[in-house]
């Protein structure tokens, strides 16, 4: 009997499936990611607990729920930082002139993430981690900030490709981590890039993934199972 592996999905929107309705304007689940035909083709049961707004510091807390339950899983995929390296861009327009931290610190995000790891390492559980797919910084800035004072926002962020690059910043964090930790890397950023324009890969708000950035993100978790099965790594 074929060997079914049990495959937890930890993270936020990105592996949730959050797209902005074109319609309405707001965000809904709308995932085209075809994780049943995934779990299918390499005979495994696919949980996914992400959520829309998580960081890795409540997903830490998640991790321990789940941990304590003792689920027998041979596999956590986590997809961190998207929210973890945002601001309060409210505030921000209020006070340019004031110190303002990400939701989580970049040393915060890398000790918990760190953490983490060694805690699906202590009880057996195979750590995978994803890269973040990269940002649309003028549609980000356009949605996020498009009602608040700009010119303030402006003044503190200087210029608005700053987005982009301190996003950058964090996914190149979680790959330092996935070599340092020594744990598989799914590396979704690369497979965006190398698609080309990845504007045509995201939603109006510059940041989540539309149903064709979707099926990136599906057509690379296909090719990592099919890598990790074949050298028995899962």
């Amino acid at each position: 009997m074929e060997k079914l592996l049990k495959v937890e999905l930890l993270g936020d929107s990105i592996l949730k499936g959050i797209q902005v309705n074109p319609i309405n304007k707001r965000y809904c689940v709308d995932n085209h990611m075809e994780l049943d035909e995934l779990s299918k083709k390499y005979a495994m049961e696919i949980e996914n607990c992400s959520s829309f707004g998580c960081t890795v510091t409540k997903g830490s807390k998640q991790l321990q729920k789940l941990l304590d339950k003792n689920i027998k899983y041979n596999v956590v995929i986590m997809d961190f930082g998207g929210n973890d390296c945002d601001y309060n861009w409210s505030e921000i327009a209020k006070n340019p002139e004031g110190e303002h931290l990400p939701n989580t610190p970049i040393d915060v995000f890398i000790k918990t993430y760190c953490d983490m790891i060694n805690k699906l390492k202590e009880k057996g559980i195979q750590p995978i981690l994803t890269t973040l797919p990269p940002l649309n910084p003028e549609n980000f800035f356009n949605w996020f900030c498009g009602s608040l004072d700009k010119v303030n926002i402006l003044k503190w962020l200087g210029d608005i490709n700053r987005i982009y690059l301190h996003q950058e910043t964090y996914s190149k964090a979680v790959e330092e981590i996935a070599k340092k930790m020594q744990v598989p890397l799914i590396d979704i950023r690369k497979a965006f890039l190398n698609y080309g324009d990845t504007k045509e890969l995201l939603c109006e708000d510059g940041t989540h993934p539309n149903t064709i950035g979707q099926k990136i993100i599906s057509s690379t978790l296909s090719d990592f199972a099919g890598k990790m099965v074949t050298s028995n790594i899962l």
